[in-house]
């Protein structure tokens, strides 16, 4: 269940950090570092990363960010549930 719960944590904060710098960018003020947005989205927090580029429509013209953030999603949630359904945490 930890798997699952810091999955979540880590989705919605990266969900609002992509939200925060989409409104940044449009208002013109400091932005949020690229490298703190794929970090988090590569630490656990694709799901929410993934879900703030459609909805913002942010960061889907980098190439690294389209390429990333799909494939760091997929390796998580193939992660969670081989945790889940083989060592049973």
């Amino acid at each position: 269940m930890l798997t699952i719960s810091l999955l979540f944590f880590l989705s919605i904060l990266a969900f609002v950090f992509y939200g925060v710098d989409k409104l940044k960018a449009t208002r013109g003020t400091s932005r949020i570092p690229e490298a703190l947005l794929i970090v988090l989205a590569a630490i656990g927090g694709a799901c929410g990363a993934l879900l703030g580029m459609l909805l913002f429509w942010h960061k889907v013209r980098k190439p690294l960010f389209l390429i990333l953030v799909p494939v760091s999603f997929v390796a998580q949630w193939v992660g969670a549930w081989f945790v889940l359904s083989y060592v049973g945490i």
